[in-house]
C-alpha cells in the first residue's frame, strides 16, 4: 500500500511541475512604452542590446503615476514585462542604453531614503547597469551621478510585478530643450 502512496505522490509532483513549466512556457509579455514616439527605440534594443522584442505587445501607458496605475492595473502580476523608454543622466553621454537595476522614488525636498525596489536582469551586453529615480516632473538639476531620471518605472514597480525589466536610452543631460530637441517633440 504505501508503494502505491508513494506512486500517487510522485506522480502528482510530476503533473505540478508539468502545469507549472507550462504556465512558464506561456507567460504573458508586455513592452511597457509611455508615448508613441518612443517607438522607435524597438530597433535599437534589438541592435545596440541584443534583444528581438519583435512579438511582444507594446502598451502605451501615457506620463506618470496615474497613467502608468490605469493602463497596468488589470495586468497579471506574473507577466514579464520590458520598460523602455526615454531617460535624462546628470553625467552619462546622450544616447547610451542603461539597463536599470533598480528603482525608487525622486523627492528632492523630503529628508527620509525612498525604498528600493529590485528589477530582474537582462545581463545585456553593451549596456550601462544602473539606478533609476522616478520623478513627478521633468528633472533639471541633480547631485546624483550615475544613475537615470524618468516619470514611470517606479510606479510600474510599485504595482507588484514580479519579472520587471527596464532599458532606458539617455536623451539629454537633465536639459527639457535638448530633450525636446532629441526626441523631436516627444511627450
Amino acid at each position: 500500500m504505501r508503494f502505491y502512496e508513494f506512486l500517487n505522490k510522485f506522480a502528482y509532483i510530476i503533473f505540478f511541475l508539468y502545469l507549472c513549466t507550462i504556465n512558464w512556457m506561456i507567460m504573458a509579455k508586455y513592452i511597457i512604452m509611455a508615448e508613441e514616439g518612443e517607438s522607435g527605440l524597438l530597433e535599437q534594443v534589438r541592435e545596440k542590446a541584443g534583444l528581438d522584442l519583435s512579438d511582444v505587445p507594446v502598451i502605451y501607458t501615457g506620463v506618470g503615476a496615474i497613467n502608468i496605475i490605469r493602463s497596468l492595473q488589470n495586468l497579471d502580476r506574473d507577466a514579464e514585462l520590458f520598460n523602455i523608454g526615454y531617460a535624462g543622466s546628470a553625467n552619462y553621454e546622450i544616447g547610451s542604453w542603461v539597463e536599470v537595476t533598480e528603482v525608487r522614488l525622486n523627492h528632492p525636498n523630503v529628508t527620509y531614503k525612498e525604498p528600493e525596489l529590485s528589477l530582474e536582469p537582462l545581463n545585456t551586453a553593451g549596456t550601462l547597469k544602473s539606478p533609476c529615480y522616478t520623478n513627478t516632473d521633468f528633472v533639471l538639476a541633480s547631485d546624483y551621478k550615475d544613475c537615470v531620471f524618468d516619470m514611470e518605472l517606479a510606479f510600474i514597480a510599485a504595482l507588484g510585478f514580479k519579472h520587471l525589466h527596464s532599458l532606458k536610452y539617455v536623451s539629454d543631460n537633465l536639459s527639457l530643450h535638448a530633450y525636446h530637441d532629441f526626441t523631436h517633440g516627444v511627450e
